[in-house]
């Protein structure tokens, strides 16, 4: 919501996190309007006993609340629609306080309110995540623009890294960064993003879109001159869907082997649309024995190196792919064969060779074997860059 917000030209100023508590939310309600021209509530609009929103928002605008038929309707044809039967507490939905307009996207069963209050405005809408956004963005945000008279066009463009600290990225980008701050347009903003890395987010207001799409441009191209190939995507871009669009470009298969991963490469590659033409399957050799008569890994060690190069060409051979990815390695929770807790060795085979790339990863053990996914995927990437 404040990402949007922000996008969209407007100042969030205050975030306030309160109970289901009618007491509390109305208090919170007025100390909001009374600092604030606009306030947006998200969730409690649902039908069970602790959703008091409406009840709330009612006793701030000293208004009753009052039950709309046509809402009542919407809301049991969809639980027709669905073929489940409707309770009669889902009709609490449908009581709207009087004077409030129901926003018009409902993508569930409980609507929003736009709700005047002495000259001020109130939003309310459901805490569910889609319907949240489709009613920001179709009515919320176009709302507060038109009252506050905006006629700025706001971009933003995000560039997704990998294999960097956010202090570290603060660091290299540091001098531009000055100089950002002293232009005051475009801005950048940095986002953790766990095991999808460092987002960072470069944002830019004109007098058109298309002035501000050459503004993004320009900034990317200035970052990309800073940061290099720690940019593997931009915007929705995953790393997976990059190092697909890579393979397809050149013609490439692909094949993996997993070990302390289990699987999670694979259905992270198989979780792109069209996938199906680069990958061509994985091997989750979990057991020491599997690695040795199904992949050919030589008897010895299977956190290793050699073990890594060996999956890897296992995979490629059994599989008939052009590349492979293997991962072996220590998610915990205790050492094994006498390497810590975190030790992940990445096996990559292509044009015939064969590597392998010793990381140490941090945290708990699903961590480390996400934070080996993507690692093990960023060597792929780098080396296709190569070629």
């Amino acid at each position: 919501m404040g990402e949007h917000l922000a996008l969209a030209g407007i100042d969030s100023h205050f975030q306030t996190k309160v109970g289901d508590n009618f007491e509390r939310m109305v208090s919170s309600i007025r100390l909001g309007l009374e600092r604030s021209d606009a306030v947006i509530l998200c969730g409690g609009l649902g039908p069970t006993q602790d959703d008091i929103t409406r009840e709330a928002i009612a006793e701030v605008m000293g208004v009753v609340l009052v039950r709309h038929p046509e809402i009542g309707d919407r809301i049991r044809a969809m639980f027709t629609a669905r073929g489940r039967e409707m309770s009669d507490n889902n009709l609490r939905q449908a009581d709207v306080p009087e004077g409030a307009t129901v926003i018009p996207q409902m993508p569930g069963t409980a609507p929003g309110l736009l709700c005047p209050v002495n000259g001020k405005v109130l939003y309310a809408v459901p805490g569910v995540p889609h319907e949240m956004r489709e009613m920001l963005i179709g009515t919320v945000i176009p709302d507060l623009q038109k009252r506050a008279g905006l006629a700025a066009v706001i971009r933003s463009r995000v560039l997704r890294t990998w294999g960097h600290s956010e202090s570290g990225l603060a660091e290299m980008l540091a001098g531009r960064i000055d100089e950002l701050d002293v232009l005051g347009n475009p801005t950048l903003a940095f986002q953790a993003s766990g095991i999808e890395g460092i987002k960072v987010r470069i944002t830019a207001k004109a007098g058109s879109a298309q002035e501000a799409e050459s503004i993004l441009a320009d900034e990317e191209a200035r970052l990309r001159g800073i940061i290099g190939d720690l940019v593997f995507g931009v915007d929705d871009d995953s790393m997976e869907s990059v190092v697909i669009d890579m393979l397809r470009e050149r013609g490439l298969s692909l094949g993996v082997a997993e070990s302390l991963t289990g699987g999670l490469m694979g259905a992270r590659f198989t979780s792109v649309p069209g996938a199906s033409d680069v990958f061509r399957g994985g091997i989750v050799s979990y057991a020491s024995d599997v690695k040795f008569s199904l992949l050919g890994v030589p008897q010895g060690p299977v956190v290793s190196a050699n073990a890594a190069k060996a999956m890897a060409e296992g995979a490629r051979r059994a599989l008939r792919a052009d590349v492979a990815l293997a991962t072996t390695g220590v998610a915990g929770p205790a050492e094994q064969e006498g390497q810590p807790v975190g030790t992940v060795f990445l096996g990559l085979a292509m044009d015939g060779v064969s590597e392998a790339q010793r990381v140490q990863l941090p945290g708990d053990r699903q961590r480390i074997r996400q934070y080996a996914v993507i690692s093990a995927v960023n060597l792929l990437r780098r080396r296709l860059m190569q070629n």
